[in-house]
């Protein structure tokens, strides 16, 4: 037995026994016993030994005993993850700053703005970090795989890949995309539009296909003459949405807007046509970011378990740090809550109203 396996059994006050069990990932030792012993082992510099983690990339190298995690915050071309969208990014940030706490890691955050994938692959590769939560939002499949240069564990979240070898939390957007259509349909809307993102990510493009499976769901057809893509900003939606409305671009009843930034630049360019939201277009947003709490009307919208997301993937990435855990890539999706506010109308009333005047 090593004299650091020793000492560090002398300072954790513990037996070599449970040093051992401790820095295997074996059971045996309670959590905060295990906690203790790997914060000592880390400050020690002690090198586990592991059994290295592989993918269909190869092998990832053994995770050293730091306790830094390191969320990479990327902002590829700016057009979803902006200003608009801090709030959103932060809450991300507070949900895994509580969850590394539980597992005695300290989070770094780590922020690139229209940087070359490669460039970022490097730069996090030079960090003293046992592993790594990727903002996801607008990669690309190519831009993901880049990753698999760092030859440590990396969780990707706000994006989902059925095909990629890495662990994914995201959002489920089939899910509560059928929420949002649903609602529409209980109140007696038919005709219902999508609002999406001129610039595809990845979380637009399943929030489209949900929308098109909600609506076969239930029996509706999709009629494209309902079909809107505006610059994801809200002055980009405000002013793309405008010019489409000055075009007589038609509308429908109900129009789902693919979050809830785009939702209320379309909401502000409605106003401005004269066309009266719930009145005269039901709209509804996803993210359910302060904005669509305090905009005239308050939007219905999904609430995204933002927290949730950011502590399971920090649950999977502890795993892989320290397990080492050779299991399949997991592909976390977290549901949403469908907040109702003033945004939408019921036409079943409004048929019921107009029927007895």
């Amino acid at each position: 037995m090593s004299a650091r396996t020793i000492d560090i059994a002398k300072l954790a006050g513990v037996s070599p026994a449970s040093v051992s069990l401790a820095l295997n990932g074996k059971p045996g030792v309670g959590e905060a016993t295990r906690q203790k012993i790997l914060r000592i082992a880390g400050e020690l510099g002690y090198e586990l030994e592991r059994v290295p983690f592989r993918s269909g990339y190869g092998e990832r190298q053994p995770a050293a005993a730091t306790r830094d995690i390191c969320f990479l915050r990327i902002a590829r071309h700016g057009h979803t993850v902006n200003r608009d969208h801090d709030v959103f990014i932060a809450d991300y940030i507070e949900g895994l700053g509580a969850a590394a706490r539980n597992y005695a890691f300290s989070l770094d955050v780590q922020t690139f703005k229209a940087t070359p994938i490669h460039e970022i692959v490097e730069a996090a590769a030079k960090l003293n970090a046992s592993g790594f939560v990727v903002l996801g939002t607008e990669l690309s499949s190519s831009d993901i795989e880049e990753f698999s240069r760092l030859l440590k564990p990396v969780v990707f979240i706000d994006t989902y890949n059925d095909f990629l070898d890495f662990d994914f939390v995201d959002m489920n957007n089939a899910d509560s995309v059928y929420r949002i259509i649903s609602h529409f349909h209980e109140r007696g809307h038919r005709n219902i539009g999508i609002v999406t993102g001129a610039i595809e990510t990845r979380n637009f493009k399943l929030r489209e296909e949900g929308y098109a499976a909600s609506m076969a769901a239930l029996g509706l057809k999709r009629d494209t003459r309902f079909d809107f893509a505006v610059d994801q900003t809200y002055q980009g939606a405000r002013n793309d949405m405008a010019k489409a409305l000055a075009q007589g671009h038609p509308l429908p009843s109900a129009l789902f807007c693919a979050n809830d930034v785009i939702a209320c630049g379309c909401l502000k360019a409605l106003t401005a046509a004269g066309k009266k939201v719930p009145d005269d277009i039901s709209l509804a947003g996803f993210d359910d970011l302060p904005l669509s709490a305090i905009v005239d009307p308050p939007l219905t919208t999904i609430q995204v378990s933002k927290a949730k997301i950011g502590q399971t993937a920090v649950e999977l990435l502890a795993a892989r740090i320290l397990k080492d855990s050779d299991t399949p890539p997991m592909k976390v999706l977290i549901g949403g809550k469908l907040i109702l506010r003033r945004s939408v109308q019921d036409m079943r009333m409004a048929s019921i109203i107009g029927g007895s005047q």
